[in-house]
């Protein structure tokens, strides 16, 4: 099975976002290690869970499946917290195992500082969430509608270098976070 034209040029683009170097003889890769999925999960603290699962529901398109708490002492034990249990509300990209997993968590009792997220280079850390999508302009609409405009210029045509056809939305999630959005503008008219 091929891969397509979409996921070619996702691919290209993930690999320039993630700063890989891809030489014409092959990739340069460490020691093979075996994972039993090949998604990654990503946790993050919000100030207002209802509306952070609204703006990731409602606005991007993921689907809220069935969290879990872990108990105070195997958050502190694990050095999640201080000894503060926390409900995480998951939700997902895709179905079944390796689908993408946001996991969402209000901890009770505390007050996180939100950081500097002005732009990306104003702060170490991780910095964005890019997530493709079937078309930007469903995408711009959706956001709207729960009250969310593009960053700046947004969406962007990328050059063809980088994905043919291919577009970039920029949007900030309720705390702040950017959001980049790639893909191909609707091709209805």
């Amino acid at each position: 099975m091929g891969i397509s034209r979409f996921s070619a040029a996702a691919v290209t683009w993930l690999a320039l976002l993630a700063g890989v170097i891809v030489p014409a003889v092959g990739v340069i890769a460490a020691e093979a290690v075996d994972f039993p999925r090949l998604t990654i999960d990503l946790g993050t603290v919000v100030s207002d869970i209802d509306a952070s699962v609204a703006f990731y529901t409602d606005g991007i398109g993921f689907r809220a499946v069935k969290g879990f708490d872990v108990g105070a002492d195997v958050a502190q034990a694990a050095g999640l917290t201080d000894g503060k249990p926390v409900s995480i509300r998951v939700l997902v990209l895709g179905v079944g195992p390796d689908a993408t997993k946001l996991k969402l968590m209000q901890v009770a009792g505390t007050s996180p500082r939100g950081g500097d997220n002005q732009f990306i280079h104003s702060h170490t850390g991780f910095r964005y969430l890019t997530i493709m999508v079937a078309d930007i302009d469903a995408a711009v609409s959706r956001l709207k509608a729960i009250g969310v405009e593009p960053l700046a210029q947004s969406p962007v045509q990328l050059p063809e270098s980088l994905g043919p056809g291919l577009s970039l939305l920029c949007v900030r999630d309720p705390d702040g976070n950017i959001v980049e959005l790639v893909g191909p503008k609707s091709q209805k008219k």
